[in-house]
């Protein structure tokens, strides 16, 4: 199988002088880089032990910190113990800002958390167990390759658990040579390739809330990365968080209106017709659902909208598609429901002259009324609204 490698794998291994990429791994170690966009959000690198795997990563969000892992398991993949470490900054001198491990005591397992908020508990799982460290993404060769040894066809149940929590991933069989999927329980499900192996050598997130991509490669100097990274931190150029949150206030002929929104961040891609599809339902944001307050009655179009609270999700089309004012508040913007709308009203979709990088809401008002307009790379949505 031959696969492209992103030009900002390319970039990133040209800059440190690491490896370059390969078809065919040495079945002992390996690395991954992510991606979000054309930006580098996570490195790591990884080594099979006769016991297991011990891994060392990178993560760039929203500041760089460096983390080393060990997990050991039995002979028919069972976790015996887990250890993660993590450093704030690019170095892993001193003392971890936190640490966790887990242990196997009978037919349960053992969680404890130092540093930062500290936490206990216990679960417990029949099927062999593996971390979930958001990001990151050496435990899916855990799983992956557990399915491929397993040989058998249709899906396969994956627990992975956070802190003490046991989370029910699964690896799906779509039924093709070396083409998986994996579910993650609320974000949708990534595509994946492995090697004859049952490696993984690439994952594709664009169906999922995340939106990211992994590339795997031979080896990389993951220090250097980090001090590289750390630097930048320094200079006033880190990552920041994948998807902050921004608040629009504005007063409309008398009217106070307050919009608080999710701001994910374009990081090179082209996202309406791209990352997002057109006609597709999408949050309008990131993360919590946006929110849409105004103190007065308004009209948009022919709706009707009293004062009060609302959220507010959207259809796009080339031609501006459709925006649905809904009743439920305090919601995540994946728990959209229809029936809840008080309304849909048509948006209207034009070319702006220069590039929004962070997806901006704006409230403007006109001599007649106002209009609220949502704002991602080109692309302008527009609503008209009059105060009552």
């Amino acid at each position: 199988m031959t696969r492209r490698i992103h030009r900002s794998v390319l970039a990133l291994l040209a800059l440190i002088g690491a490896a370059p990429p390969v078809a065919a791994q040495q079945a002992d170690s390996a690395a991954f880089v992510t991606l979000l966009g054309e930006d580098t959000l996570a490195v790591e690198r990884f080594v099979w032990t006769p016991a297991g795997i011990e891994a060392e990563t990178l993560l760039r969000s929203p500041s760089t910190r460096v983390g080393r892992y060990m997990l050991e398991m039995d002979s028919h993949g069972q976790l015996v113990r887990y250890e993660g470490r993590l450093w704030q900054g690019g170095s892993f001198a001193g003392e971890p800002a936190t640490s966790e491990t887990v242990v196997r005591e009978g037919g349960a397992f053992a969680y404890e958390r130092t540093g930062g908020r500290a936490a206990s508990g216990t679960f417990e799982s029949e099927l062999p167990v593996y971390p979930f460290i958001d990001m990151i993404h050496w435990p899916f060769e855990l799983m992956l390759r557990r399915a491929h040894s397993l040989g058998t066809p249709g899906d396969i149940a994956q627990p992975l658990f956070s802190g003490a929590r046991v989370q029910p991933f699964v690896v799906i069989d779509h039924g093709a040579d070396n083409q998986f999927g994996v579910r993650h329980p609320s974000r949708g499900t990534m595509s994946v390739e492995t090697d004859d192996m049952g490696r993984m050598t690439s994952l594709d997130a664009g169906e999922t809330t995340r939106a990211l991509t992994v590339e795997r490669v031979a080896w990389l100097d993951l220090p250097a990365i980090a001090q590289r990274f750390a630097a930048a931190d320094e200079r006033g150029r880190p990552f920041g968080a994948l998807s902050g949150r921004g608040e629009e206030m504005a007063t409309v002929h008398g009217a106070e209106i307050s919009v608080d929104y999710g701001t994910p961040v374009k990081r090179g891609r082209v996202i309406f017709g791209g990352l997002l599809e057109w006609g597709v339902l999408w949050r309008t944001g990131a993360n919590a659902a946006t929110h849409f307050t105004t103190s007065s009655d308004l009209m948009m179009g022919g709706l009707h909208v009293p004062a009060g609270t609302y959220t507010l999700f959207t259809r796009p089309q080339p031609d501006g598609g459709i925006l649905m004012i809904n009743t439920r508040t305090n919601i995540n913007g994946q728990q959209y429901d229809a029936e809840a709308d008080l309304g849909q009203v048509a948006m209207s979709h034009t070319m702006g002259d220069e590039v929004v990088e962070v997806f901006t809401i704006r409230v403007r008002e006109t001599a007649d009324g106002g209009v609220l307009e949502l704002l991602w790379d080109r692309d302008i949505f527009s609503v008209p609204f009059m105060v009552r």
